[in-house]
């Protein structure tokens, strides 16, 4: 007679309550991960040799063995040992055979892609060789261009080390720097074809991203046709351009996630209508493009009500009407979550600000979802304009100014802290001026200085950024000390603080180590002034740094 005796197994915690549910999901996970890893550790131990000491000759079959045995496994096997190592490893893994090579870009290896490019000539084969091997399966791609840094000057290694002078110097110098444009625009245009034919049959695409920095394709601030006209005289690689990406939307029916920032001639108002059949299930939307000309616009609010599902909207605020706000709060439509809205001086001042939405249409955005946030950035516009623009029933969380011209006023700054003290989380301030002697006092004839008002009052606010203006070290004190450790990042450049002549006077004090000593105590955190501005992304690439902001702010749901 055989008796069998059940032996108790242990119970994952929390096995007995509701609440413990996920918590036994994850204990069982993280079990199943730990025996797959201790097969694999196996695994690997039993394809590794061990030679016997004194022994070169059974050293060197041991690796021969190890090789074929690598060699041999099963591409099942290969890309299951990839799917734990971080992408720097598996590319040093696979460089032990071309059997493994093979198995490099397996399509669950890659289920997303992010690239960022050097407007160079240099990059093209790499990109065509990573597109070739991706671009037909991925579900996430994401493609910077970024700017080439000679192109923001006038001389460079070529330029005759400044032998010609006068006007003859000047028109050498011009002459250089078009054929440089010429060059960048060209390989742009190659760039961005690569990217579009290569995905142009994905059927598996569901976030699509584009951003292409302007600073590469403006010049002193406006987009040279000129150039345009010669790398492309009869307006085909554009059109081209344009065909393809219609055809992306066209062909992707599980695309959730479409965005574009400042893509030269990419993006045209017909653009959108190739999404006619999967509108109703984009999940994130933005449109940002400076450059349209005249009244036009990249989406229409007739063709916004097609897209009922949206959770997410970026567009330029010129574009966003009282209208579109109006369709967002219908009953088919889903509560918009996250709006970010591009205020740019060059859209301002081609395109109307009358039919921007009001305080009541805010507050029937607000009503709609209680989860609605706001992100804004305000490029060179003027004090004026943005007091039209900051209705107070807007949630505001996020503001960035940045200045060329028109310097952001103490008054604006007081508004934004009165208004939006329940929601406002980063404050960015950059200013670029040229003479670093004369930066503008926001405190100026006020009894207390607009930025520490600012921390009092915003009690989420957990970034601040400054640059251009200037912050008094006592009143960098008193912020650091209104917010505490719940201020994360506080970014002042070394030339934006100054000190009161008390402070300078007292011989035994030394003002700049007080200054770090005391800020550092109030965040409860070690902290020093930028002393490199050319460090901060936020002030070298505003366009980028926004984007790539909107970006992360959008997926925060």
């Amino acid at each position: 007679m055989l008796l069998f005796l059940s032996v108790p197994q242990p119970r994952p915690p929390g096995a007995r309550t509701r609440a413990g549910a996920a918590r036994v999901a994850r204990w069982r996970r993280q079990r199943l991960r730990l025996q797959q890893l201790r097969r694999l550790r196996g695994l690997l131990r039993g394809l590794r040799g061990r030679p016997g000491a004194g022994s070169r000759r059974r050293g060197r079959m041991a690796l021969c063995g190890q090789a074929a045995g690598a060699a041999s496994l099963p591409s099942e096997l290969i890309v299951h040992i990839f799917s734990f190592l971080p992408a720097p490893d598996r590319l040093r893994a696979s460089a032990s055979c071309s059997h493994w090579r093979e198995c490099l870009f397996y399509p669950a290896l890659w289920p997303q892609l992010r690239i960022c490019l050097r407007v160079s000539p240099t990059e093209q084969p790499r990109l065509e060789f990573l597109m070739r091997k991706c671009g037909w399966f991925v579900r996430e791609l994401r493609v910077e261009f970024a700017a080439e840094n000679y192109l923001s000057g006038g001389g460079g290694p070529g330029d005759g080390g400044g032998a010609d002078t006068g006007t003859g110097g000047e028109e050498v110098e011009a002459l250089q720097l078009s054929a440089r444009w010429l060059e960048v625009l060209r390989t742009y245009l190659e760039l961005v074809l690569c990217v579009l034919v290569s995905i142009r049959n994905n059927r598996n695409l569901q976030k699509f991203s584009l951003f292409g920095d302007i600073s590469v394709l403006q010049q002193q601030g406006s987009l040279s046709n000129t150039y345009l006209s010669k790398v492309d005289p009869d307006g085909k690689k554009i059109k081209q351009i344009q065909q393809l990406f219609e055809e992306i939307l066209s062909n992707s029916r599980q695309l959730k996630w479409l965005s574009c920032g400042f893509m030269l001639e990419l993006v045209t108002p017909t653009s959108l209508s190739s999404l006619n059949s999967i509108a109703n299930t984009m999940e994130h939307l933005s449109l940002l493009d400076n450059n349209i000309p005249g009244n036009s616009t990249l989406i229409t609010t007739v063709e916004l009500e097609r897209f009922m599902n949206l959770r997410s909207l970026a567009l330029d605020f010129c574009d966003f009407t009282a209208e579109m706000a109006r369709v967002l709060t219908d009953s088919n439509h889903v509560p918009l979550q996250r709006l970010s809205l591009l205020v740019h001086s060059v859209s301002v001042m081609h395109k109307s600000l009358d039919n921007m939405p009001n305080d009541e249409h805010w507050k029937a955005l607000s009503r709609k979802s209680t989860s609605l946030r706001v992100y804004i950035m305000a490029f060179d516009i003027k004090s004026e304009d943005m007091l039209k623009i900051l209705k107070p029933s807007i949630p505001l969380e996020r503001i960035h100014f940045d200045s060329y011209i028109t310097c952001v006023s103490g008054a604006i700054v007081d508004l934004i802290s009165r208004q939006y003290d329940k929601f406002l989380t980063h404050f960015i301030l950059m200013n670029d001026v040229i003479d670093t002697s004369g930066f503008p006092d926001l405190s100026d004839n006020r009894n207390e200085d607009p930025l520490v008002l600012l921390a009092w009052r915003c009690t989420k606010l957990s970034l601040l950024a400054i640059h251009g203006y200037t912050v008094w070290a006592h009143n960098l004190i008193a912020i650091a000390r209104l917010r505490g450790s719940d201020l994360k990042v506080l970014e002042v450049t070394e030339e934006s603080i100054d000190f009161d002549q008390g402070e300078l006077a007292d011989q035994d004090v030394d003002p700049v180590h007080n200054l770090i000593e005391q800020v550092s105590l109030g965040l409860g955190q070690p902290w020093h002034a930028v002393m490199d501005i050319e460090s901060l992304s936020v002030f070298t690439e505003p366009n980028r740094h926004f984007y790539r902001e909107m970006q992360s702010f959008s997926e925060d749901i």
